[in-house]
């Protein structure tokens, strides 16, 4: 019996989306968005070039993921090291490029009937740009499709100095820290992603073979896909590829160290 294709999908997509089970998708795909500088290097062009060109990547990938029934897709935009160690005039221009994307893709979020959320030290970003996110969150909160979280001001060791920092404060307000219990479901209940589940797979872009201080915790059994395509080029069929492969795969969660460990290096884009 031959596979519904979803609407939306082109020529291209439909031929890798044929070769999937439908019943066997990811709950949740991460992707570290990884080359927009070496993509305008090689250009000629300055950095900017390459984080501009990045939005028709997220526009491409977020709506293939929504047209196939991903359920959760939660992409790292903004690390808290690029708040901390990039040029102020590169840190404004992601800024102003974050509230240029969020106005622009409200409609599409809406029309693929998919909900925008966010992780990260958000109380740091400008007020401006906390108004727009807020604003664009509200837009999109009645959609029951898909999850789509942007990691902003985002780091994985921050993210668990959070949670536990949260357990002691829960704990004080609830009979003192002597009651203080610490277990792993304690500690996911206090994480940035407690409302998803955890990523079923990992996507990383431009071939580097590090996870980069994101999602350590969730990521533990997570699948591990590296393409070498740098991410302006990125497309809704990179996606279908990195399932194709997720799907080759035996998931085994525990047991010794590395036993469970199945890293890949993608077919080039």
């Amino acid at each position: 019996m031959r596979a519904t294709i979803p609407a939306g999908l082109d020529r291209k997509e439909s031929e890798i989306y044929l070769r999937l089970d439908p019943e066997r998708l990811p709950r949740h795909i991460a992707i570290i968005m990884d080359g927009n500088g070496r993509w305008a290097r090689r250009r000629h062009l300055p950095r900017v070039a390459g984080h501009r060109a990045g939005v028709s990547s997220v526009r491409s990938t977020v709506e293939t993921a929504a047209r196939i029934g991903i359920p959760s897709l939660t992409l790292y935009a903004f690390s808290e090291e690029n708040w901390k160690k990039r040029p102020k005039s590169e840190v404004d221009f992601l800024m102003g490029l974050l509230c240029r994307y969020l106005k622009a893709e409200v409609p599409t979020l809406n029309k693929n009937n998919i909900r925008l959320e966010y992780i990260g030290r958000l109380h740091e970003l400008p007020s401006s740009v906390q108004e727009k996110m807020a604003w664009a969150r509200e837009a999109t909160a009645q959609n029951s499709g898909m999850v789509l979280t942007l990691a902003l001001n985002y780091s994985a060791r921050t993210e668990l100095v959070d949670a536990f920092q949260s357990l002691v404060d829960a704990a004080a307000r609830n009979g003192g820290v002597e009651h203080l219990k610490i277990d792993e479901e304690a500690v996911c209940r206090h994480l940035y992603t407690r409302h998803l589940p955890d990523p079923d797979l990992v996507i990383r872009t431009s071939g580097e073979m590090r996870l980069s201080n994101f999602l350590l915790w969730q990521l533990a059994y997570a699948e591990i896909y590296v393409t070498p395509t740098l991410w302006p080029e990125f497309r809704g069929t990179h996606l279908l590829e990195g399932i194709a492969e997720y799907q080759k795969r035996e998931r085994r969660y525990g047991g010794l160290a590395g036993d469970g460990l199945n890293y890949h290096h993608g077919a080039k884009g």
